[in-house]
């Protein structure tokens, strides 16, 4: 065994190591809690007006929408998607239905099938490089990258579809590559199923299949080749197949804009280029940087990133052939300006979500793994060669010690909704028999780390309209039980939580803040959370 071999080994065990430790520690943050929702069948709506009919609860009655039960089964999964959340694709939420029937319900199986999918990833990349660039050192080297990045591992530790969309991604792309180079029906045929199940997974998976067909046409000199033939058929069979889920956006499309208006939130250029470097950064090194605790070293490793990517694609360009640096720049073009352009031109957020952008930092990824491999097997000078090495074992090593540090964390910056959940629940734990009220959402990710003595009262919220066309929030709360040690209510990020503190001193309760957090999670995204003891006393007499 070389020794680039034994290192490849390290790193991938690294990897491997560091997608399933801890799963059962990480916060179940609300994203997750909405993936456990799906997965037993029923619909968000059936479960918020349960939970917000204002009596008190205890945790199990909100953990009944977590599991899985014998009054919903897998149409009810695809159907409650398909209502509420069509652009959410049901190929992962039903593979972990079976997941989770074969291997056992929690927070950590749940999230196992991420992890193990990750795994496939890896040699799925290799095949990738192989096809385009015919090297396995940059084969090698993609496989690192992928194994030690702290985005991928941190995403592997997620109940959500992004690991197997990276999957899909890299699977598609290699066996379009294969097609093309075997011109087979077979070939064609797997491209097709391959990018069915990329759909299937992830609703951007439209713009990778546009890149594709831009790099099949281009590469074919813009002529009706036997190849752009082959590619039309492939792509409208794998079309076909996801056509049933197309007629469920299309007659769902106001619950898709509504669910994703969050992205159109305007913000500055300058804000958004800050975003989209910190990002950057975060696929090689990660050390938890935000816009509100900021960690110096990364004022280093950003601008360090970003001429690394910068120089990779420069580098490519020159000395790559066509059919090379044209497919990763159309794997990263199409997505980019898809979320970029409509960001610049009407405003919002949407390049600056980082799982949106995958595909783009695959791509950024397969040029940095292209560059080392030639640099490292291509350089004349000795020098040169090793200098090329120290700066890919940088890399790799800054990827490793992120994943060191995080994966021992309860919360990161992609749990940006539920980072404080943890001290909250350590502070609500400590009372014998405490009661939280709440408005809004209803709390899943905080009743993961609540003891079973905990119980939850929702202060209800309704909407009225006046007559003069204005809209009003109305609270009330249903009469409080006795014999409760403490009472505490929350504010979770939420516009109108002020609203529930003025509420409750009206009835005459007597509040005292006793946690405040507040986190940036970039330039635009706050994310913020009171917690309140309430007095004892019951609605004084006037």
């Amino acid at each position: 065994m070389t020794s680039w071999q034994i290192l490849l080994v390290i790193i991938l065990v690294l990897g491997l190591f560091f997608r399933f430790a801890n799963l059962d520690r990480k916060v179940y943050w609300s994203d997750e809690t909405f993936t456990s929702i799906r997965v037993s069948g029923y619909t968000a709506e059936a479960y918020t007006n349960k939970i917000l009919e204002g009596n008190e609860l205890g945790i199990k009655d909100f953990h009944k929408y977590q599991h899985l039960n014998s009054e919903k089964s897998l149409p009810d999964l695809v159907n409650g998607l398909a209502v509420e959340e069509p652009q959410n694709p049901p190929l992962y939420f039903m593979m972990v239905r079976f997941w989770v029937q074969w291997f056992g319900e929690s927070a950590a199986i749940t999230r196992s099938f991420s992890a193990a999918i990750s795994l496939l990833s890896l040699p799925c990349i290799y095949w990738l490089c192989h096809e385009l660039f015919g090297l396995p050192l940059a084969g090698a080297i993609a496989m690192a990258l992928l194994a030690s990045s702290p985005l991928h591992v941190l995403y592997a530790q997620e109940a959500r579809p992004h690991s197997l969309w990276t999957l899909t991604i890299l699977l598609s792309g290699a066996a379009l590559l294969r097609a093309i180079r075997l011109g087979t029906k077979l070939n064609w045929s797997i491209y097709a199923v391959a990018l069915a199940l990329s759909l299937y997974t992830y609703m951007f998976s439209a713009l990778v299949a546009i890149g594709h067909g831009i790099y099949v046409v281009v590469n074919s000199g813009f002529r009706f080749t036997k190849t752009v033939k082959d590619y039309l058929i492939a792509s409208l069979a794998g079309i076909l197949l996801f056509s049933p889920w197309i007629f469920a956006i299309v007659t769902s499309v106001s619950k898709t804009q509504e669910t994703t208006s969050w992205t159109k939130l305007k913000v500055s250029l300058i804000l958004l280029i800050r975003t989209w470097l910190l990002n950057l950064s975060r696929v090689f090194i990660d050390l938890d940087y935000n816009f509100l605790t900021r960690n110096d070293l990364m004022y280093l490793v950003i601008p360090l990133v970003a001429i690394l990517f910068c120089y990779s694609i420069y580098f490519l360009v020159k000395i790559a052939p066509i059919k090379i640096w044209l497919f990763i720049l159309t794997l990263m073009g199409v997505t980019a300006m898809a979320l970029i352009l409509p960001d610049l031109i009407v405003g919002g957020r949407r390049s600056s979500v980082v799982r949106y952008v995958i595909p783009c930092y695959l791509g950024i990824q397969l040029a940095i793994a292209y560059l080392f491999a030639a640099k490292i097997s291509m350089s004349f000078q000795i020098w040169q060669q090793r200098l090329w090495r120290i700066a890919m074992v940088a890399l790799i090593s800054g990827g490793i010690v992120s994943c060191a540090v995080s994966f021992q964390a309860q919360s990161w910056w992609n749990k940006y909704n539920s980072f404080h959940i943890p001290d909250v629940a350590s502070i609500i734990n400590q009372s014998e028999r405490p009661l939280v009220l709440w408005s809004g959402v209803p709390p899943l990710d905080l009743t993961y780390l609540l003891n079973p003595n905990v119980k939850l009262q929702p202060v209800m919220r309704q909407t009225i309209d006046l007559p003069d066309g204005e809209r009003v929030q109305k609270h009330s709360l249903k009469p409080i039980a006795e014999g409760f040690s403490d009472i505490f209510a929350f504010g979770h990020n939420d516009p109108n939580s002020h609203l529930v503190q003025e509420f409750l001193q009206q009835q005459q309760y007597k509040l005292k803040e006793v946690h405040r957090s507040k986190r940036w999670i970039d330039p635009v995204y706050e994310t913020k959370l009171v917690l309140w003891r309430v007095s004892k006393a019951q609605k004084t007499n006037k």
